[in-house]
């Protein structure tokens, strides 16, 4: 069947859920009318639905592939990229003063959704170039800017953040990449990089690298480490793309899914390149752009959800055994239970955007601090509900469902990278109750409090069940006080199960809303999230209280190792 943008469901969390309306009301935003709210939508529903969608098969089908040291696309990727590029999608959220719109985080992430739901590997290469444009708004030098945010935004060029390599994946500050000083103020760029999306294209005519690297004086681990920009070509002073660089794929990882999207080993020969931000300050410049990162990726896990629940329901609709198997009571708990959970994703990650634009426009501290602490529960649990939904609307199609010609198999394969990539979900979670918790808690129960009096506020719905609403989330408060006075094992041990139970309480927070505003089948549908799904959150707390010990006692033989 052929993908649909989501664009309604979109507007109606934009007007009804999250407090875009905040955003709008700001001076840095005042632009996003609702008039200009629903031209983008629509316009970036149709090229999702018409241009991109159709290209999707084929990237799976017909990989990228290295020839002759070049990335050759999947058929069609150029097409669509040109698209994406000139229709100003790219610097959607990007500085006017180098030719972005300057436009709401929540209206691109929405924009995201919709392009990977319609093509995951293709969507991945302005996904990292957003990241890289964000990271030079925020550290680069005026000069560097000048020269490359244009051609970044415009779509010219396209950028990649490099950090993985062969021994430092999670361990960065293990990175062996080297950077000498040219006595110019360029350096030598030395070393290999692994799983690098879209580290080369045929779509752009320059691919610009943002690496880690330690200078001779950089001490060991992530504070000796410093960002670069490292072109494939190296661009004279017009900022046209000149002779090659010192840089070259050595191959493309052969991968479970995303086929479409080149995956290369980097190496990087005496390359040149200019420092981003800071000597020794490249983490908190990475930072930046794996940030904007954690949240996009959040987004695609949502989006293919959405992708494979249209393709499950169309099928189940059509599926003839003993009638339509739409009608079956477990089918149609599979699909009902997809839509809620695919709901409360997309509204986590859009409340995150909403955060990160409001700390924008207005600088306020708690805000900021709302967004940091919902930039890991909409990374994992977008992408965690990707993966369920998509695994159920393989088992909705039955036996047809592992066989390749229908299709919704690359869903499940695809959407399974989004839990892993830009910190794996545990490392998400670790983040959350560690870093995240740093303040005692004060953002999360700001949080929960909101929650609570949101419930109360709406208790002439439905008595009972706002009540669970309520009930999960002072739990939840309780457990936070018990989390944030334990040890970071004991912490680390549970972080998972944690960040679960908060999202499904916030999921349910966010259905209570569209309940409010919404028609009959959107408070159907809120029911069936508190009915089914937000229960889970108790196992997921008594998991949280084990702890660390057990874990720990349990013998490595015990595990299976020999």
């Amino acid at each position: 069947m052929t993908y649909r943008a989501p664009v309604k469901q979109i507007r109606f969390i934009l007007d009804h859920v999250v407090p875009f309306a905040e955003v709008a009301a700001t001076d840095r935003f005042a632009e996003a009318s609702p008039d200009m709210v629903e031209a983008i939508l629509t316009e970036a529903g149709r090229m999702s639905s018409e241009v991109l969608a159709p290209l999707n098969r084929a990237g799976d089908e017909h990989p990228a592939r290295l020839e002759n040291g070049v990335v050759r696309s999947s058929p069609g990727f150029d097409r669509g990229f040109q698209a994406i590029a000139e229709g100003g999608w790219i610097g959607l959220s990007a500085d006017p003063e180098h030719g972005g719109a300057g436009l709401p985080q929540a209206l691109n992430m929405a924009v995201g959704e919709m392009m990977a739901g319609a093509c995951l590997a293709l969507q991945l290469n302005p996904l990292l170039t957003q990241g890289q444009i964000e990271a030079l708004e925020h550290h680069a030098s005026d000069e560097m800017k000048a020269q490359y945010l244009p051609k970044l935004i415009g779509g010219a060029w396209n950028g990649t953040m490099n950090l993985t390599e062969p021994g430092a994946g999670s361990d960065v500050g293990a990175l062996k990449t080297r950077a000498e000083p040219n006595g110019d103020g360029s350096f030598s760029i030395t070393g290999q990089k692994i799983f690098i999306t879209w580290g080369d294209s045929d779509v752009t005519e320059n691919t610009c690298h943002a690496v880690l690297a330690r200078l001779p004086d950089g001490v060991q681990g992530t504070k000796g480490i410093s960002l670069f920009m490292v072109p494939k070509y190296l661009p004279d002073a017009d900022g046209n793309p000149t002779e090659p660089n010192g840089v070259k794929v050595v191959s493309l990882e052969h991968k479970l899914g995303i086929h479409g999207s080149p995956t290369c080993v980097m190496a990087y020969e005496n390359a040149k390149g200019w420092l981003i931000g800071n000597e020794n300050g490249g983490m908190a410049a990475m930072f930046t752009m794996m940030n904007n990162a954690r949240l996009a990726v959040g987004v695609q896990g949502v989006g293919v959800g959405e992708a494979a629940l249209q393709q499950a329901a169309a099928y189940a609709a059509e599926r003839e055994q003993f009638g339509p198997i739409i009608r079956h009571a477990d089918v149609r708990r599979m699909l009902a239970t997809s839509r809620a959970e695919i709901f409360a994703a997309r509204a986590i990650c859009l409340s995150c955007a909403t955060a990160l634009d409001m700390a924008r426009a207005t600088g306020d501290r708690d805000w900021a601090a709302r967004a940091a602490l919902l930039t890991p529960i909409a990374k994992a649990y977008g992408t965690d509900v990707g993966c369920r939904v998509a695994d159920t609307a393989v088992q909705v199609h039955g036996g047809m469902g592992y066989i390749e010609e229908t299709g919704i198999a690359q869903y499940l394969r695809d959407v399974r990278i989004t839990p892993i990539y830009e910190g794996t979900n545990g490392i998400q979670a670790m983040d959350l109750v560690g870093r995240k918790m740093m303040d005692g808690g004060t953002a999360a129960q700001a949080l929960l409090d909101e929650i609570m009096d949101d419930a109360r506020a709406h208790s002439q719905m439905d008595g009972t069940r706002v009540e669970a609403v309520w009930k999960a989330a002072q739990t939840l408060s309780e457990a936070t006080n018990r989390l944030v006075e334990r040890g970071m094992n004991d912490r680390n041990a549970g972080a998972v199960p944690y960040l679960s139970a908060f999202a499904r309480v916030l999921g349910a927070y966010h259905h209570l809303r569209a309940a409010a505003a919404g028609n009959e089948d959107d408070k159907r549908l809120a029911w069936i999230y508190v009915d089914r799904v937000l229960p889970r959150y108790r196992a997921e707390l008594i998991e949280v209280e084990a702890g660390f010990d057990d874990l720990q006692a349990i013998s490595d033989s015990a595990l299976g190792l020999a």
